[in-house]
């Protein structure tokens, strides 16, 4: 049987820049959630992305939990939510007590739509915070959201736990809200094997999100709680392998645009095919590639022959508002998000992938359009 290609998984340095910071965790016996690889990993982070602060967490759930706890979200307050994302986006919203409300995407990003943005300020002009998605390592229309946003003066959450190394003009997504999330789980362009972390300008709410993520403990000599904590913070041996990791990170972005830019000259000719769109603003890190297909071969068709040759590929992700738990809850939109998801497509995106399982992928792909 042929080898196995994954969708996307870890990818650990060449150089073993991951081992050398293990290694020292391990020597200097901080084998706990503190220690020098947490501090560097949040420091050397928040430079990469050029902003003031960061924290290092067990997930990205936990960081956009701790984001919307910072935001003063609280029972009954109204979130705005992008509807096509990962279920992790908007489970913290839940954990609050508050009140999902979702968004449709635009065909033009893949991401929120401005124009259903705005229509949900009409309908529900008392909303907490916004938490927008940078889907696959596509930037969303930051400037046409952020006027917005800043016009109803309403606390911006970035979920960019797909998009680290993804700059939306110039400026790193995850940076232009008030607080920006990033996950290290391990398919993500860089991995810890599970992690994440909170990014914000505010440096004074990163402080209070580490207080909560360390079981809220009073400074005291004896275990104190004025508040209710979690148990969020990062392992040090884990930021040991972040910090390894990141060290390489433009390798990992440079290898995943070449990996899109192949499909799309390879495949991009099919009748039926469209590639996610970048944007001539966006520099993706293209995490995902992802087309859609809309002629007579199918997704699933796709899928299915492809799972045959041992590779891995899996549909766009499903909106949340068609989603069983958070059906009850209010879209905003036109149902973009709904044809991206039954027409939607991600590729294998893996970066260990040779030039010969690209062409092994192409070859299985181009064989339906001759049936």
């Amino acid at each position: 049987m042929n080898k196995k290609i994954f969708l996307a998984s870890p990818h650990m340095s060449d150089e073993g820049y991951e081992m050398q910071y293990i290694q020292e965790a391990f020597d200097k016996n901080w084998i706990a959630p503190l220690g020098e690889n947490i501090t560097e990993f949040e420091n050397e982070l928040a430079k990469r992305v050029n902003i003031k602060s960061a924290a290092a967490l067990s997930s990205g759930t936990a960081a956009i939990h701790l984001a919307l706890k910072a935001a003063g979200v609280e029972e009954g307050d109204i979130v705005f939510c992008q509807s096509l994302t990962f279920s992790a986006t908007a489970n913290p919203i839940i954990y609050q007590n508050a009140v999902p409300v979702f968004i449709d995407s635009d065909i033009e990003t893949w991401n929120m739509s401005p124009r259903a943005l705005e229509e949900a300020f009409t309908k529900y002009p008392e909303v907490k915070a916004v938490i927008v998605v940078h889907l696959y390592g596509l930037s969303a229309d930051m400037d046409k959201i952020m006027e917005i946003c800043k016009r109803h003066h309403v606390v911006v959450i970035e979920d960019a736990a797909e998009s680290l190394g993804t700059s939306y003009k110039g400026q790193h997504t995850g940076t232009f809200g008030d607080y920006g999330i990033f996950s290290f789980n391990g398919n993500k362009i860089i991995t810890t094997s599970g992690g994440g972390m909170l990014v914000s300008n505010h440096e004074e709410r990163i402080a209070k999100a580490k207080f909560w993520a360390t079981q809220s403990r009073d400074q005291a000599r004896h275990y104190q709680h004025s508040e209710l904590g979690f148990n969020y913070r990062m392992s040090n041996v884990v930021a040991g392998i972040g910090r390894g990791q990141l060290k390489v990170l433009d390798q990992r972005v440079e290898k995943k645009r070449s990996i899109f830019e192949f499909y799309k000259r390879e495949l991009g000719g099919l009748e039926g095919i469209e590639f996610m769109p970048v944007k001539e603003w966006d520099e993706p890190n293209c995490w995902l590639s992802a087309m859609t297909l809309t002629g007579k071969v199918r997704p699933t068709d796709v899928m299915e022959t492809l799972e045959k040759g041992n590779i891995e590929s899996r549909p766009v992700w499903k909106p949340m508002h068609l989603q069983p738990f958070f059906e009850e809850y209010d879209f905003i939109g036109e149902s973009v998000s709904e044809r991206l998801f039954e027409n939607g497509i991600c590729l294998p995106s893996d970066t260990k992938m040779t030039d010969g399982d690209l062409d092994r992928v192409v070859e299985i792909i181009r064989g339906l359009w001759l049936k």
